[in-house]
């Protein structure tokens, strides 16, 4: 499993890095501050993702213009994109969801949560 986790929160991208790594301890996480450099991995990875964790809020390129950055590629069109945010408003939920994302996470969210989220996105 090769997962792309994009966040500005360095102590966020830890947290989810251990809950990775309790799914699949042979998992490969690259990381990513921000959307641009989220891409920037992406390319440079040949988009060979098994998924992308990405967070909403966040400096220079924010999720939702990552996530439409990420379908606008013919190359990760398809690629699952589960959105992080600690923002619950449904209106945001439904944004994400039209503009492609896979599924949607709440923050602050328990380790059970986020392996549901990957385990719903990898078993469609």
């Amino acid at each position: 499993m090769k997962v792309l986790l994009i966040d500005d929160s360095s102590t966020m991208r830890k947290i989810q890095r251990r809950v990775l790594t309790e799914i699949d301890p042979a998992v490969d996480v690259i990381e990513a501050g921000n959307g641009k450099e989220g891409l920037d991995r992406l390319k440079e990875n040949n988009y060979d993702f098994t998924f992308v964790l990405c967070d909403i809020n966040m400096p220079e390129m924010n999720g939702m213009e990552t996530l439409k950055a990420i379908r606008s590629i013919p190359e990760s069109i398809k690629l699952p994109v589960i959105m992080c945010t600690s923002v619950a408003e449904k209106n945001q939920v439904m944004e994400a969801i039209k503009a492609g994302a896979t599924n949607y996470l709440v923050k602050p969210f328990q380790p059970e949560d986020l392996k549901n989220k990957i385990s719903a996105v990898l078993n469609k």
